[in-house]
């Protein structure tokens, strides 16, 4: 039962850093990806619909990002939802695309993007202590009556490995991100 347990919130730690990287994704580093809109959402027949449903996002080159709807009904939408997202670019509409050009980064951009970095790691850690917090609390309620108090002990060190092993993780990976924000 306490190995299920420990599988568990290894499961569970893993879906943190699956979703600390998908969260990472969508800060722009200085070049285009279509993950930047990933968090948009148009209102779309009164129904908040992510762009990226929307219409085919392509990167032509490495700073521009091209957004084709496939209903041109949508195109206002999409802008309206770009421009009050905090993704920071501004939609050139031309009637049947919307261009966003991504601008150089600027030391101060940098710095603030690092700052972002930082609070999702920040998030991605408290996530995983919390589910450390809970395998823990599955293994003492166990300890009343199916394993002994060494074992439990031993367990919840076990826990407390796995946690040091992912927050260890999500260092690396705002490391690595830290690092190619900074790049020029």
């Amino acid at each position: 039962m306490p190995q299920a347990i420990k599988k568990h919130a290894e499961e569970r730690m893993e879906k943190a850093i699956a979703a600390l990287k998908r969260d990472l994704a969508t800060l722009r580093a200085g070049r285009a990806t279509p993950a930047i809109l990933d968090r948009v959402q148009a209102e779309y027949y009164g129904t908040p619909t992510p762009v990226n449903q929307l219409g085919s996002i392509t990167t032509p080159d490495s700073r521009t990002l091209v957004i084709q709807p496939w209903d041109k009904s949508a195109l206002a939408a999409i802008e309206k939802a770009i421009l009050k997202s905090d993704v920071g670019l501004t939609p050139a509409n031309d009637g049947t695309i919307i261009r966003l050009v991504v601008p150089p980064l600027t030391e101060e951009r940098r710095a603030d993007l690092v700052k972002s970095t930082k609070k999702f790691g920040e998030e991605a850690k408290v996530a995983i202590r919390n589910i450390r917090r809970d395998a823990n609390d599955d293994i003492k309620k166990l300890e009343k009556s199916e394993i002994s108090e060494d074992e439990s002990r031993r367990h919840q060190e076990d826990v407390q490995k796995l946690t040091d092993r992912f927050v260890a993780e999500v260092d690396k990976i705002l490391a690595a991100k830290e690092k190619e924000i900074m790049e020029v």
